[in-house]
């Protein structure tokens, strides 16, 4: 296949696609995330550039070694599954031809290696800085599974978890190396500025039904913004940015920010966390802190007049 034009940094000898969907990859559509790791001590300079951003990444945040214990830890429960091809090394990844696992939902649970990323102390003193205050965490981790396949839809995560304060930030990190054909997560540049275009997307809540409304009692929404992230960068504007992601990084972005995830053309399994950090002073949404977080199940539920 020939090589795309893609911005310095981003080679891939593979089309670049999302939910199927081939991405334009020229410099005015596709383009790198910007690294603020040079700032990382540095609260206020942090806040302007999320301010600016949307999002901020930060490169090597973890020390490599945490991140690859956690990623041993994993695949060995995974393996349990029997998903991997036989005679593979382990820490490889490499998934039996045909085997597209699902996200795990279980994994990720009494795993001390996972915890010490994603609670630990690097990202509890770094959202204390960021935050200017102590700072809680949902206790759920949401661990991503991803093999070949399509990627997750653009969304934004208030959809999900916005029954407590919006001053959330989510955290996802990757567990291994994740080159473009893997299938990264991608931030909608300056998405987070178009909050008034998608208002109604932003104010609602999947958990929500309408209760004056027979047979619609199930969720109001699945939380997806787009199935075609092509055509909606070119309806919002701003390019796609994304990274050729490596252990040890950190990429926290707002409530209010497009992302979403490019396609994984490989048999190698993309291992990733997702987590959220607030200050500790503001309302938080029941539905993801507790022993046994209630997520989207039917407790969760909430009818309104529609």
């Amino acid at each position: 296949m020939k090589t795309l034009g893609l911005p310095s940094g981003l080679r891939s000898s593979h089309t670049v696609s999302s939910l199927g969907h081939e991405l334009q990859t020229d410099e005015h559509s596709f383009g790198q995330l910007e690294d603020s790791a040079g700032l990382r001590h540095d609260p206020a300079a942090l806040r302007s550039r999320m301010d600016e951003n949307g999002y901020l990444y930060i490169r090597g945040f973890f020390a490599r070694g945490i991140i690859l214990e956690a990623r041993r830890a994993l695949l060995g429960r995974l393996a349990e599954d029997g998903i991997f091809e036989p005679g593979q090394p382990l820490m490889d990844g490499i998934l039996q031809e045909g085997c597209h696992p699902k996200f795990s939902t279980s994994a990720w649970r009494n795993q001390p290696a996972v915890e010490r990323v994603v609670f630990g102390p690097e990202v509890q003193e770094f959202y204390t800085a960021f935050l200017g205050g102590q700072i809680r965490h949902f206790d759920f981790i949401w661990l991503r599974t991803m093999g070949c396949g399509h990627g997750t839809a653009p969304h934004c995560d208030i959809v999900y978890m916005g029954r407590g304060t919006h001053r959330l930030y989510t955290a996802w990190i990757p567990y291994g190396d994740v080159p473009l054909e893997v299938g990264g997560l991608m931030i909608l540049e300056k998405s987070h500025l178009q909050a008034d275009r998608i208002r109604t997307y932003l104010e609602s809540d999947v958990d929500t039904y309408c209760s004056n409304i027979e047979g619609r009692d199930g969720w109001k929404h699945n939380g997806q913004l787009s199935n075609n992230p092509r055509s909606l960068r070119e309806k919002i504007g701003g390019r796609w940015l994304t990274s050729e992601f490596q252990p040890g990084d950190l990429l926290t972005f707002r409530m209010d920010t497009i992302h979403g995830s490019i396609d994984n053309t490989t048999r190698r399994i993309r291992l990733s966390t997702d987590t959220r950090y607030q200050r500790s002073d503001e309302p938080v949404d029941e539905r993801w802190v507790g022993a046994n977080p209630i997520g989207h199940g039917p407790d969760s539920k909430l009818g309104r007049i529609c």
